[in-house]
């Protein structure tokens, strides 16, 4: 059964956030860090800091959609509070 993911970057340059969805983690992340998505490629390299998998594609760029909202950033900084507090 095919996976489908949400997903959260932290910039090592300037701790920076990049939200995404993907149904390939491991190459997603690669091409983020090779520099070869625009919406990425000034603050590489990247770690990955959360994902979340769902079986449903829809409801993984739901879950994006969500949290690139106001109140989804919200609850994003006090989900991963310990992460961004010691990066």
């Amino acid at each position: 059964m095919p996976f489908f993911y949400f997903y959260i970057l932290l910039s090592k340059k300037n701790k920076k956030l990049y939200l995404g969805s993907t149904s390939n983690l491991n190459i997603r992340l690669k091409q983020h860090n090779s520099g070869t998505v625009a919406a990425t490629k000034p603050n590489i390299p990247y770690n990955l800091i959360h994902f979340q998998g769902f079986v449903s594609k829809r409801d993984a760029t739901g879950c994006e959609k969500y949290f690139k909202t106001t109140a989804g950033w919200r609850r994003l900084k006090k989900m991963l509070k310990d992460t961004l507090k010691n990066t």
